[in-house]
């Protein structure tokens, strides 16, 4: 955390105090320690731009109500403006400051005139602004403004957003930029956001105000994050006709990986359903401890999201809440879902990012998005913490982006410039594709991955990532059984100390029984559907291989070798029909040239 510690500033009695007995140096009654800190930083060098990065769930939100708050009653401005990434935002924006004494107008919109005089800020969102940015200059300029620019990474300069936002408010009194996330896969500067020459000497964002992951861990100001992975066997008809059979999880070329996590994610296999299940037996024994714990999956698109509540209608025997877009009934319901103690809500886009339901203690990642932006926002939805020794477990693909982000919760990033990035690199090209996809009524197209037609999938238990390490059995547990409960089943109260002390005692205890010679019970013979299994995997391993030395298409090796051996496709033929593939391409591979 960066900052330093001073005097007390005196906040907004409405605002609720989260610990105060850790609040450092006696000083916070109604603010944590960060934000405390972060405030009397604030207020001593009185910029115009600031820039404060806190880790979702660490309380964003209150710092900016309670810097606000002072800056109304020293009379440095007197009117504020929030922008927010979507409406649902607007809404727990203004709600949140009317609990602050500051009454905030969030169905205002750029363009529509004066507000009630009961108002002193309105609430937009940054397509708004896009939408008519000289409405909001004139605004702005009228009055001494403040403007919370929430979620600031959003505000790409290059975007119609990011230029909307500096014509409107260039010319305003302060500006206080808030982000969990700072960092950007592009090089366009962000609006009203300093960059300066790192050691390499690219430029960088420079936060004013740091208050990471591992800070707020240790604080007890967020829950410790228990990534729950599962592998499992996949099968896939290509474009090319050819079906491919591939574990989840082990290397693949970048068109096979994206496949086969979408052929997981698919609801008509055996992968998702088994996964969503192991969630709910999860929240139930979170549910021991917290009894109004809730579950979000996020989906990649609509059908997917209705289909993943018909499976957890009949998993959990209560119909789950379905957020489908971003409109004012589905923040209605969000808020409902909220108060309520319903066990799960599935939605596909809004809830990623910014939505306060401190309840949600179990999620599911099953988006086929995988940028570390969204990834960390999503994650975020879970660790917000209510009382001590509170648990979030996050249930994910076992894809190695993924857990690789699982991995490094506690790393902090920044905004860079200057550097050459790919397609796949832009992570608000995917945000965006994604979010249209989310609000229109068809589902993932095609054309994304190409024509492609998911066979069937199945689920294994592969690990647990927790604090940069990982436990479990390397994605040989079957689903359902003791070794996966003994994950499933850690309490839903646990200091961040004792997850890990559990973890390091279940893996200790394993080696233990190995070291003293316990053998696990003997593995039963494979079935026919599994060899099958195995023989694809070798095949298609094999496949991938002469594609690196050759740079023979995929699709191509596969057609040779059933012209030249006869049979159907891949995943269709018998053992004998694989066997006679993979030797003929293990002929190829030992001669110096084909």
């Amino acid at each position: 955390m960066t900052g330093r510690p001073t005097d007390a500033v005196p906040a907004s009695p409405a605002l609720t105090p989260a610990w105060p007995e850790r609040a450092a140096w006696g000083t916070a009654t109604s603010l944590r320690a960060w934000q405390t800190a972060a405030l009397t930083d604030y207020l001593d060098r009185s910029p115009r731009d600031f820039l404060a990065v806190a880790t979702p769930g660490a309380g964003k939100t209150t710092f900016a109500l309670s810097a606000a708050a002072e800056l109304l009653g020293r009379r440095v401005v007197d009117r504020i403006v929030v922008v927010a990434p979507t409406e649902h935002l607007k809404l727990q924006w203004a709600e949140a400051a009317a609990r602050a004494g500051i009454p905030i107008d969030p169905a205002y919109s750029a363009g529509s005139g004066k507000t009630s005089a009961d108002f002193v800020g309105v609430a937009v969102t940054y397509a708004g602004v896009a939408v008519n940015p000289l409405a909001m200059r004139i605004r702005t300029e009228r009055f001494k403004t403040l403007v919370v620019l929430d979620e600031i990474h959003h505000a790409g300069d290059a975007m119609s957003w990011g230029e909307g936002v500096r014509e409107a408010f260039e010319p305003a009194t302060r500006r206080l930029a808030l982000t969990g996330t700072p960092f950007r896969s592009d090089v366009n500067p962000i609006p009203f956001v300093t960059y300066a020459p790192g050691s390499d000497g690219i430029p960088r964002s420079v936060a004013d105000f740091t208050y990471g992951y591992g800070h707020a861990l240790a604080d007890h100001v967020v829950r410790p994050v228990l990534f729950m992975a599962y592998s499992g066997d996949l099968a896939w008809r290509t474009r090319a006709g050819d079906e491919v059979a591939a574990r989840l999880g082990e290397p693949l070329t970048k068109d096979m990986a994206a496949h086969a996590l979408r052929t997981a994610l698919d609801p008509s296999g055996e992968w998702i359903p088994s996964v969503l299940a192991a969630a709910d037996r999860r929240l139930t024994e979170v549910r021991r401890h917290v009894p109004d714990a809730g579950g979000l999956v996020i989906a990649t698109d609509q059908d997917a999201a209705r289909a993943y509540a018909a499976i957890l209608r009949k998993v959990s025997g209560e119909p789950p809440v379905v957020v489908l877009s971003d409109e004012k009934s589905a923040s209605r319901r969000i808020a409902d879902f909220t108060e309520s103690e319903r066990r799960w809500m599935v939605a596909v886009r809004m809830v990623s990012e910014g939505v306060d339901v401190p309840r949600l203690a179990v999620g599911v990642y099953a988006t086929s998005t995988s940028t570390p932006l969204f990834f960390a926002q999503a994650v975020g939805r879970f660790v917000r913490a209510r009382a001590r020794g509170e648990t979030a477990s996050v249930f994910v693909p076992s894809v190695p982006t993924l857990l690789g982000y699982a991995a490094e919760m506690e790393v902090e990033r920044d905004h860079v410039l200057g550097r050459r990035i790919s397609d796949e690199d832009d992570i608000f090209a995917a945000e965006a594709d994604l979010l249209a996809r989310a609000q229109s009524d068809v589902g993932a197209s095609d054309e994304l991955l190409g024509s492609y037609e998911a066979l069937g999938s199945q689920a294994r238990f592969d690990q647990v990532v927790y604090d940069g390490a990982a436990f479990g059995h390397a994605g040989e547990v079957h689903v359902g059984s003791d070794e996966e409960m003994d994950f499933l089943g850690i309490p839903g109260l646990l200091e961040p100390d004792q997850v890990r002390e559990l973890l390091h005692h279940r893996q200790r205890a394993r080696r233990t029984a190995a070291a003293a010679g316990h053998q696990p019970p003997p593995e039963r013979e494979p079935t026919t559907h599994e060899q099958l299994s195995i023989l694809r995997r070798e095949l298609n391993a094999l496949v991938a291989a002469w594609h690196h030395r050759t740079g023979q298409a995929h699709g191509v090796t596969h057609a040779a070798l059933r012209k030249e051996l006869g049979g159907p496709a891949a995943a269709i033929a018998n053992a004998d029909q694989l066997h006679a593939r993979i030797n003929r391409l293990r002929e190829w591979a030992s001669k110096p040239s084909r």
